[in-house]
């Protein structure tokens, strides 16, 4: 249970972070984009930087999470799916304003297009779902 409570309490400052340095407005993502304001990209590259820091840290630690089980981290096969998929993911990003972590603060914030992206999240990963059926190659 103090674990679980952790995580929420993890996730619950991810968004109040998200929400303060601005990246769950739309115009914030939409100055990224244009090339406007590159600061969003200063702060996912941080994001990149920081997370790169502790894969290397958990490499240290013989991958091991908390409780002392293996992590098993695979590398996905680049293909056809994978440019897609990105495509998909980058387009959708531009046009709603939000990926999903950040479509997550703006629920939080009680934005109502968060909703509607949340819903495009939805049906993308239930689609996704439903090809990875057919196709094992995804």
């Amino acid at each position: 249970m103090a674990n679980k409570l952790a995580y929420l309490l993890c996730g619950i400052f991810f968004g109040f972070t998200l929400s303060r340095s601005g990246a769950s407005e739309y115009n914030y993502i939409h100055y990224l984009f244009t090339g406007e304001d590159l600061k969003l990209a200063l702060l996912i590259a941080t994001a990149i930087i920081t997370a790169a820091i502790g894969m290397q840290v958990l490499k240290l630690l013989g991958n091991r999470d908390m409780r002392g089980g293996k992590i098993m981290i695979q590398r996905k096969p680049l293909n056809n799916y994978t440019a897609v998929g990105g495509s998909l993911f980058g387009i959708g990003w531009a046009i709603s304003g939000a990926c999903p972590g950040t479509v997550l603060a703006q629920l939080g914030e009680g934005k109502i297009l968060g909703f509607c992206t949340m819903l495009g999240l939805l049906c993308g990963t239930f689609l996704y779902a439903l090809m990875a059926e057919k196709n094992p190659e995804l």
